[in-house]
């Protein structure tokens, strides 16, 4: 037992890392700015130094979105007094979702504006975001007619504080998913 000890600390001495928990890096998020429900731009350097998550809703969906946002709310009550620890809410419907509504929207969910961004911008730059730097929609869908289409996903994104998405894409609606995040965000926070 000793000789396996000693050999376990000996090899997290010579090899960095070695021991920890390591998440893929499956991206990188791209610069961005977009308006919060504050009226504030947030752009990547609001977020730098802060691990965060990333979704997708609107305000008028009566489907997946309350029950997104709900357990979304369950991982901000979690994480509330952490520092560097964000929630990033974008809206898939920016001609609805105004300034206005987000602050009523994130008002009616208790949260504290600092933690939790409810996002709007252009109907572009959101799909854009969602699907070039987030990985939560097909890039390929950028080669539609935007006018077309309309973006409704119940995955999460993980982004450590490098701007990396990191690990994989999260099922908001799954709890052992939601299990996994929560204990996912823990690791980046310590990193």
């Amino acid at each position: 037992i000793v000789l396996i000890v000693g050999f376990y600390f000996t090899l997290k001495q010579i090899i960095p890392g070695y021991g920890k928990r390591s998440f893929q890096v499956l991206n990188e998020v791209k610069p961005f700015s977009f308006t919060n429900q504050d009226g504030k731009q947030v752009s990547e350097h609001d977020v730098e130094g802060k691990v965060y998550v990333a979704e997708y809703f609107f305000t008028t969906c009566t489907g997946i979105c309350p029950i997104l946002n709900d357990n979304m709310k369950n991982i901000y009550e979690k994480y509330r007094n952490e520092p560097d620890f964000l929630i990033l809410s974008h809206t898939c419907n920016p001609e609805t979702d105004s300034v206005p509504v987000l602050k009523r929207y994130s008002d009616s969910m208790k949260v504290d504006n600092s933690k939790c961004f409810f996002l709007t911008g252009s109907k572009e730059s959101l799909y854009n975001a969602a699907r070039v730097s987030y990985l939560l929609d097909d890039p390929r869908n950028n080669m539609k007619n935007l006018n077309e289409q309309f973006l409704h996903t119940q995955f999460f994104a993980l982004v450590d504080k490098n701007g990396k998405l990191r690990k994989k894409i999260y099922d908001g609606l799954k709890k052992n998913e939601l299990q996994e995040l929560e204990n996912d965000i823990a690791v980046l926070l310590k990193e």
